[in-house]
């Protein structure tokens, strides 16, 4: 006989997870409906359950660890070559996620109570709601108990019955080839309970469907992509179960004024060509109103004289509120120099004579470019 180790192609101190995982794989790749039927695979797969068989039992591995194969074949190993008992109790214990679906089974089914399941809601919220914090309505469509059954599914004056098939165990055992296998009840779909006078108002479900309408808060400092878990408040349970979770997904609606950037807010502000010359002091929107001012507040930037298109001026804790801490980001303001149109005639001879009175010490990066640019000629021309 084949030496067990060298049959689940493990070393002899191979763990318990070890065992398993070889196990799975092994018995996978030679199951018999798998293989149309083929003798060889079933023998092969025969040969890997007796070999687990031994090896997943401390007492039988430790007697062939020591004696070999007549340490199980005797009274140790419970005889029979070492395979003894039902082989479908190896098949559940290890297989039961694996061929579910082979056998139309899955998961094992509970005919207790049941959790319901959680749902999700997707909420837009403005940059402003989502400074200041808000508190929010939505409609959210859930399962409830029903209230003329009382979630049993069954017309009131009456209950459900045990399911004739499972016995209401809610499972069943059906034999495939040489080993049997247990499967969710397809008569009570594992319920272990058959309503046969159902309920008008759920349709012998228990459960209805209806819109609910809650109250979300909506924290200061939330940021895009931001979760928000309402316990309890998702679908009813199944037989007495608890409730399930709602989970709100929140983005944030882009806003025509600001950026976010972690903390901080960005915002460009156009500056007129006179201020950034002379500098001087111009209004900027913040959000410090919260919600109500609805980006239409105000607060005082300073720009320095000589500002040139992309200065910014970080105005300190302007920004948005930490989720976690009291901590605040900052208003970064980003200055646009903006050239005036549409100049009347004195606006233009005031512009000309000013242009005629400065030199490179007013226009220092074009005197700069002026020079990289005479340069980059001369080399292409050779002058």
């Amino acid at each position: 006989m084949r030496d067990y180790y060298e049959i689940l192609g493990v070393t002899r101190t191979a763990d318990d997870a070890a065992l398993k995982s070889a196990f799975r794989k092994l018995a996978m790749e030679h199951h018999p409906d798998r293989n149309g039927g083929c003798e060889e695979a079933g023998g092969r797969f025969k040969e890997i359950n007796e070999a687990y068989s031994i090896l997943s039992d401390p007492q039988k591995r430790a007697a062939y660890d020591r004696f070999g194969h007549a340490g199980v074949n005797g009274p140790q190993g419970g005889g029979g070559g070492g395979f003894s008992g039902d082989p479908s109790d190896i098949f559940s214990d290890v297989f039961g996620d694996v061929f579910g679906e082979m056998f139309g089974g899955g998961r094992r089914p509970s005919n207790g109570p049941q959790r319901g399941q959680d749902l999700r809601y997707d909420l837009e919220i403005s940059l402003e709601q989502a400074y200041a914090g808000a508190e929010v309505e939505i409609r959210v469509p859930a399962a409830i108990t029903c209230e003329v059954c009382d979630g049993s599914g069954a017309k009131p004056g009456t209950s459900p019955t045990v399911c004739g098939t499972c016995g209401g165990a809610g499972r069943v055992r059906a034999t495939q080839g040489f080993f049997a296998v247990e499967r969710g009840c397809p008569r009570c779909g594992g319920s272990g309970r058959l309503v046969l006078d159902p309920c008008a108002n759920c349709n012998g479900h228990g459960q209805v469907r209806r819109e609910r309408i809650l109250s979300v808060r909506i924290p200061a400092g939330v940021d895009d992509g931001a979760r928000i878990r309402l316990a309890g408040e998702g679908d009813a349970g199944a037989r007495g179960g608890p409730r399930g979770d709602l989970y709100i997904f929140l983005s944030v609606i882009p806003h025509e004024l600001f950026e976010r950037d972690g903390l901080d807010l960005l915002c460009t502000v156009p500056v007129p060509m006179t201020v950034a010359a002379l500098g001087g002091e111009i209004d900027a929107p913040c959000l410090m109103g919260g919600e109500a001012c609805d980006g239409t507040c105000k607060i005082a930037v300073k720009v320095p004289e000589g500002s040139q298109t992309g200065k910014t001026v970080r105005l300190k804790g302007k920004g948005m509120p930490s989720l976690r801490s009291r901590q605040r980001g900052d208003l970064v303001v980003e200055l646009f120099v903006e050239t005036p149109t549409h100049l009347s005639a004195r606006q233009k001879e005031l512009l000309k004579e000013l242009a005629g009175l400065c030199d490179d010490k007013q226009n220092p990066k074009s005197a700069n470019f002026v020079g990289k640019a005479k340069r980059f000629w001369d080399e292409v021309t050779g002058s």
